[in-house]
């Protein structure tokens, strides 16, 4: 009796021993004409044992990378795609960066950081420091949304310059109630309120003159 533990190495498991016996058959042929054919008929049987490998993007690449790996990266064919060294394969994955947007930072949102590059990218001037006091107002109110506590502007502006990775800095400004944005939009809003006291006012004379 023959123990699996006595037959070749699976390089690919999920592909099973049938496939890796074709393989190794494959590599025995003499002619590389003959090499090819049967690599062609071994691609189209690995993607009947693994239809789920169709919804992925450059599957077929993929299934002859699978088959390089599976004849151990010594198979002389014409393969469509180039193969994979063994360098190539050990690598590891690249360390993935944390997103900046984590425990103080979440509740700001994606769009926050956004703008904030958009800001970096501005030229210095009035455009640039509107666009940073619109920014630190927006945290603010998400601040004082998502924690339902007030927050004070020092906490703001360091919570800016933070993520703004000290490239955005309003510590020049003693709050956001003296900021031009802030004056900007509450001079609109009171005039706007006057005109319609205003309005109101002047209907309210008219019907009494009546």
């Amino acid at each position: 009796m023959e123990y699996n533990t006595q037959k070749t190495q699976l390089h690919m498991p999920e592909y099973g021993r049938i496939i890796q016996q074709l393989v190794e058959r494959c590599k025995e042929l003499p002619s590389k004409e003959e090499r090819n054919e049967m690599a062609m008929a071994i691609i189209d049987f690995m993607g009947q044992r693994n239809p789920q490998l169709r919804d992925e993007e450059n599957y077929k690449h993929k299934l002859w990378d699978h088959l390089f790996i599976l004849a151990d990266h010594d198979l002389d064919v014409d393969s469509p795609y180039p193969f994979p060294t063994k360098e190539q394969l050990s690598e590891k994955p690249k360390k993935m960066e944390y997103p900046k947007l984590q425990g103080d930072f979440k509740f700001y949102g994606k769009s926050i950081l956004q703008l904030i590059e958009k800001a970096i990218e501005l030229n210095s001037g009035d455009e640039k420091e509107a666009l940073i006091e619109v920014i630190a107002n927006n945290m603010k109110k998400s601040y004082n949304v998502y924690n339902k506590e007030h927050v004070t502007d020092d906490v703001i502006f360091r919570h800016l310059k933070e993520l703004s990775e000290n490239r955005l800095d309003l510590t020049g400004i003693e709050s956001l109630e003296k900021s031009k944005i802030y004056y900007t939009s509450n001079n609109r809003s009171n005039k706007n309120n006057n005109n319609n006291k205003n309005q109101s006012k002047k209907r309210h004379n008219y019907k009494n003159k009546k």
